[in-house]
């Protein structure tokens, strides 16, 4: 039901990355928003550094940030941190600027390690470190047939990327091991087996497309990324309900759900509005 409130608001400018997840999201949002009565205006495709600073500057009023993002690259703290930790810190530090982080869901779309899923279940392989022995074992016993992984170029060259990863899990490797990729080309070489294991976001659709297995980081080493609805305090206080509304929303965005989601896009091309609205009407919301 629209209310008073919602309809002398003026419209809600929203604002979302330029990726399928991300794309999602938006139509998500903006759907359950206006069935809720809301005026909402979306603007997608926008880079992380220009929303970022268009919410400070108030250009913006809601958007779906990861705690990973404001953590690491807004606020450039790299210590290692519990989900919770990361969550609460990150709204704790941006309650300065004006800027209110609801409720998280519970998907988290962070890096990983995968492999094709009849090669970890014929090795036995379920988590990172069980990975790393495996490859120690190939490189000892049998070199000529080392196993590779694939990387995309940021990773490789982040001061918290594969120079801290292979320090947590005592990796050795020799550099022909490694095969820098653009980040989307890592999955196919997982798939068609160009690498035996590669580094991916956990939420990627091509992971459920590709049968791919991924890898539990048993020490704990990839930061959390819990995408969360992040608003103005003006447009919550202008919104009276709009809180309350996108925290009955993000329980349900869990990684299974987003990863099917973004699977029906990527890999079945399906529109992002057809999936997002699909899930909606799966859950009472449309």
């Amino acid at each position: 039901m629209m209310t008073w409130s919602a309809v002398a608001a003026e419209p809600i400018v929203f604002a979302t990355k330029s990726f399928t997840e991300q794309h999602i999201l938006s139509a998500m949002t903006t759907q359950y928003l206006r069935k809720k009565g809301f005026a909402v205006e979306p603007r997608t495709n926008i880079a992380a550094i220009i929303g970022r600073n268009a919410m400070v500057n108030r250009q913006v009023d809601l958007t779906w940030e990861y705690t990973g993002t404001s953590l690491i690259i807004y606020n450039h703290i790299n210590k290692p941190m519990s989900a919770e930790e990361a969550y609460q810190t990150v709204k704790k530090l941006d309650a300065k600027l004006g800027l209110v982080w609801l409720n998280p869901a519970p998907m988290n779309n962070t890096y990983a390690f995968a492999m094709q899923r009849k090669r970890a279940e014929k090795e036995q392989i379920e988590t990172i470190s069980q990975l790393v022995a495996k490859m120690d074992e190939v490189r000892k016993n049998d070199p000529d047939k080392n196993w590779m992984l694939g990387l995309d170029l940021e990773f490789s060259g982040r001061s918290d990327g594969m120079k801290p990863l292979q320090k947590t899990y005592n990796m050795q490797l020799d550099r022909p091991q490694i095969r820098q990729m653009d980040p989307g080309l890592v999955y196919n070489a997982i798939r068609d087996g160009f690498v035996q294991a590669g580094l991916v976001y956990t939420t990627d659709g091509r992971i459920n497309g590709f049968d791919l297995k991924v890898l539990e980081d048993d020490k704990g080493f990839f930061p959390s990324y819990a995408a969360t609805p992040v608003a103005t305090q003006e447009t919550l206080d202008a919104n009276p309900g709009l809180a309350e509304a996108l925290n009955a929303l993000t329980p349900l965005i869990t990684n299974e759900a987003i990863t099917e989601m973004n699977k029906r896009v990527d890999v079945d091309h399906e529109s992002a509005q057809k999936v997002a609205s699909d899930f909606l009407k799966s859950n009472g919301l449309l």
